[in-house]
């Protein structure tokens, strides 16, 4: 008998057997369901916390001019004075970038400021921010009212502002301030949207006491001094995971707009939302672990109960390997047979719990975090894997002892 001919007295083997087959499968689906469901899960929630983390910064960061925070002197000795962060090269970091990720420019243009409308003021705290077309996507802010800077304002530096929502109760607490001019800085701006409300969590709520601005504009403006505006560079990416090799990239970018020498340290700072992403990953690096443990023991289970449905047929046909043994069988022959009707059952238990895993762990995922439909060809690969594996391991006692039968005494068992 060749190969062809042993798959073929393999598969009529499981086909005149059908009920106890589709049992035997049954419990090698289950097996696979829930390893293939739990990590599928888990991928589906750790995207939908990677929207969720996105929102508060995982995905991002930020790059200013190095010892910008310092404070005073160091063990007694003074810091090293980087030069700022020019507008040029900001803009310059912002093209080179363009492609890998959405890069944000903006500048703090005045805090403690006293803005104005025809009839009211508020007091000295509203903070003066100018932003590009990125600023509020990347900062995640919402509009509550009106629109963002369109690109002509953005060119050429238009007065119009987008205002927080205290300023809203302070200046016009019975009116729609769409439409309606403030000033401040000695200049006249006019309304074009209104932030949503942020509240004082998160550290305060100096966001509703913010004024935004067009970049240029925030450029056109008179400093005390003379003094030239400090920008801040912030880059956004889809994926927060790939934000270790895009901080690579960013570094180097900056080295070249910077000018920093080769073997000279970096004249700048790269800061990220480390907690945020330690803390995605840990969690669902531990769910991850959790899951492949749970579904492995239950393989372990299923691995036994085949093993021993396997036996059970071993004894059911010993008759009939006799027969075959007496027609010229060899011993690895009826060790094939018996293989491959186990990683049959095995394969088509595996591939059913394959797609039950899937509709398993996507709909957990889509009732606690509402992610997109994911296929983790990953786990598909390994849970299938797995199956050939228990196939080969649960059937290959069952495999030798049937090869090791006597075929006169398996020709007399009744």
């Amino acid at each position: 008998m060749n190969l062809i001919e042993n798959i073929r007295e393999g598969l009529r083997a499981i086909q005149g057997n059908l009920l106890r087959t589709v049992l035997t499968g049954l419990i090698i689906a289950f097996g696979i369901m829930s390893l293939v469901g739990i990590l599928t899960a888990v991928d589906g929630i750790k995207y939908s916390l990677d929207q969720t983390f996105s929102s508060l910064g995982a995905n991002s960061f930020d790059i200013e001019r190095k010892g910008q925070n310092n404070r005073g002197n160091r063990g007694g000795r003074a810091q090293k004075v980087y030069p700022e962060i020019t507008y040029d090269q900001a803009q310059q970091y912002k093209e080179l970038m363009s492609e890998q990720a959405t890069v944000s420019l903006s500048a703090y243009v005045s805090g403690a400021t006293v803005v104005k409308s025809e009839t009211d003021k508020t007091n000295p705290n509203i903070n003066i921010v100018a932003g590009d077309e990125f600023y509020i996507q990347s900062h995640n802010l919402n509009l509550a009212q009106g629109r963002d800077f369109s690109n002509f304002e953005q060119e050429y530096g238009v007065n119009v502002a987008i205002i927080g929502s205290e300023i809203r109760k302070n200046l016009f607490p019975k009116s729609d301030p769409l439409g309606e001019y403030v000033s401040f800085l000695g200049r006249r701006f006019k309304i074009v949207g209104m932030l949503e409300e942020k509240g004082s969590s998160m550290g305060g709520n100096a966001g509703d006491r913010t004024i935004i601005i067009p970049l240029e504009t925030g450029r056109q403006i008179p400093r005390a001094g003379n003094s030239a505006l400090t920008y801040d560079i912030k880059t956004m990416i889809p994926r927060a995971e790939e934000l270790t090799y895009t901080m690579g990239e960013a570094t180097g970018v900056m080295r070249a707009v910077r000018q920093d020498a080769l073997g000279q340290e970096e004249s700048f700072e790269i800061e990220r939302s480390d907690s945020l992403l330690e803390s995605l990953n840990e969690i669902s690096g531990y769910l991850k672990i959790g899951g492949f443990v749970i579904g492995f023991i239950t393989l372990l289970g299923a691995s036994v109960g085949l093993m021993n449905i396997m036996m059970v047929s071993v004894n059911e046909r010993t008759r009939e390997i006799g027969v075959r043994k007496a027609l010229g069988a060899t011993a690895f022959q009826i060790r094939q047979q018996f293989l491959i009707e186990s990683i049959v059952i095995c394969a088509l238990g595996g591939l059913a719990g394959v797609f039950l895993g899937i509709l398993m762990g996507n709909g957990i995922a889509a009732l606690i975090g509402g992610g997109g439909f994911i296929v983790p060809w990953l786990w598909v690969i390994v849970g299938l894997s797995i199956c050939v594996i228990v196939g080969v391991i649960s059937g290959s006692y069952p495999a030798y002892r049937a090869s090791k039968l006597d075929p006169i005494e398996a020709l007399r068992y009744e």
